[in-house]
């Protein structure tokens, strides 16, 4: 396949945040091209936990069902914590929910699958989408920028041939060393070597032995002997070993089959078990936070922009919401519906986000019990920055508020779900383009988006009937404004007076 000579974006890193953002921008009608210098995707699970905002977005791109069948089921996302597996004082404990009993507060539950699991699928639904824009094996050399865009070298792995693409916007995917945050000298700031930890993917037959207690992680606890993860819960497993690299050869452990058998072994409490080992990486627990998400014509998200501990499960999780922060932005600019200033509030708005990730994440890791953060703590994500118009008044609040969910449908909130005639959800209202939620018979709102429509600017009217408009306190005469990526742009009690306020509210919201 030839290389384009020009795209309008180039992704740096096919891992799940690239992936996501590839899907995205396939989604928006944005050409793009994505680039990984592996040869395909990760074959270690890596990250396991999805969570419910992060399925919510996999929901909008058709794929919630792929996902779940790819994953735990739900009666195994459990945490145990023992001596051994088959410890017979073990305690096992489900994921903690801030919601009251009985609320839905998400259509789409998070879940546990495999990073392998979940690029498969990512991988297969991109190349659909963008049969062309998809390379693997293919990496980074340089790039440059100037007022025409920026300039990329890439190598292709096979054959060491190069070609130079020029983007109008690059954006770094590439993990926490990534080149492109380098090469465009954003700094990272934070603790690292906060642990350093073999993982080690192996095959053996517990299954029956976790039948009583399977789980999606194993803590061992008294004395600390790391944990295992759960891929399948039968044959295919995850061993965390914890060692200390200034008295620890670890390269040589790593092609030590027999002593990683052994280590595998004396954790699981089973001397006997049969143990046949895949494949190891090594990994350092970091928290650190990039000092800003964009340099002129590159931006990065996911773990270039910010290195979470695994102690919360929302490292990739937060790396997902700054694609899905980021792609309908870059869709607008591309477009010419935005001006280039929308893009300063991918980080006005995600990056605080990422810090208290990093945060409650850090705090996690100290905690004896490993506590987990709350699988749907990022259903309270509030964002504030230029491309959302606050209520008068509006009380000030943090990214993340991990005791309580905003349901009222305040600016900056994600639009919150509600159920609808069958299955669907008001989530399911949004998209690609903003959203208008009005009551029925708003014909004066039909006026203002028909005026908006014809300025080019995407809109959608939908009517919201029955309880969800009294949920939301929204008057007979009010309208929510939701954007692509579900988050709610304004609140309205009533129409503006004139038929271009509406039209005049979306330009300021995207810095047209």
């Amino acid at each position: 396949m030839r290389f384009p000579a020009t795209t309008s974006v180039l992704i740096v890193g096919g891992g799940p945040v690239g992936l996501t953002m590839s899907l995205l921008l396939s989604e928006y009608g944005v050409r793009h091209l994505l680039v990984e210098a592996h040869p395909g995707p990760s074959t270690h699970p890596k990250a396991r936990g999805v969570s419910a905002r992060s399925m919510e977005i996999f929901r909008r791109c058709g794929l919630e069902e792929e996902i779940r069948r790819a994953g735990l089921p739900a009666s195994q996302v459990f945490f145990y914590r023992g001596r051994s597996l088959v410890d017979p004082d073990f305690v096992r404990t489900g994921v903690a929910s801030v919601a009251g009993e009985g609320v839905e507060r998400t259509p789409s539950p998070g879940l546990v699958c495999s990073q392998d699991a979940l690029e498969a699928v990512l991988l297969r639904r991109a190349r659909e989408l963008a049969p062309d824009g998809v390379r693997f094996a293919t990496r980074l050399v340089s790039f440059t920028e100037g007022d025409a865009g920026v300039h990329a070298v890439l190598e292709e792995r096979d054959n060491g041939e190069r070609h130079t693409v020029r983007a109008d916007w690059l954006i770094g995917c590439d993990g926490a060393s990534s080149t492109v945050r380098a090469a465009a000298g954003i700094a990272m700031d934070g603790p690292t070597g906060l642990g350093h930890y073999l993982s080690v993917r192996f095959e053996a037959p517990l299954g029956e032995v976790v039948a009583d207690r399977a789980s999606a992680s194993y803590f061992l606890i008294d004395p600390p002997r790391g944990g295992f993860l759960a891929v399948d819960n039968d044959r295919h497993w995850i061993y965390q070993y914890r060692y200390d690299p200034r008295c620890d050869d670890v390269e040589q452990l790593r092609n030590d089959q027999r002593k990683l058998a052994s280590l595998v072994r004396a954790a699981a409490g089973l001397p006997e078990l049969p143990v046949t080992v895949r494949d190891t990486t090594t990994w350092r627990m970091d928290a650190q936070l990039a000092d800003t998400y964009r340099r002129s014509r590159v931006l990065i998200a996911g773990d270039a922009a910010h290195v979470t501990p695994p102690t919360g499960g929302h490292g990739m999780n937060t790396g997902i919401g700054d694609a899905d922060n980021l792609a309908w932005k870059l869709a607008a600019v591309t477009a010419g519906t935005a001006g280039e200033a929308l893009l300063d509030s991918y980080e006005a708005e995600r990056r605080p986000v990422a810090r208290q990730v990093i945060d409650l994440s850090l705090a996690n890791s100290r905690a004896r019990d490993g506590y987990r953060i709350d699988d749907e703590l990022l259903l309270t994500a509030a964002y504030a920055s230029t491309a959302v118009i606050p209520a008068p008044d509006a009380p000030a609040r943090p990214a993340l508020d991990p005791q309580c969910e905003h349901p009222e449908g305040a600016p900056g909130t994600r639009l919150p779900h509600l159920r609808l005639a069958g299955s669907s959800s008001t989530l399911d209202l949004v998209g690609p383009g903003f959203t208008l939620l009005t009551r029925p018979d708003g014909l004066a709102w039909r006026r203002q988006a028909e005026t908006a429509a014809a300025a080019g600017l995407p809109l959608a009217l939908r009517e919201l009937t029955g309880d969800p408009a009294g949920v939301f306190d929204l008057p007979a005469g009010g309208a929510l404004l939701v954007r692509p990526d579900g988050h709610l742009a304004w609140r309205a009690p009533q129409p503006p007076a004139a038929d271009a306020g509406l039209r005049d509210v979306l330009r300021t919201i995207l810095s047209a």
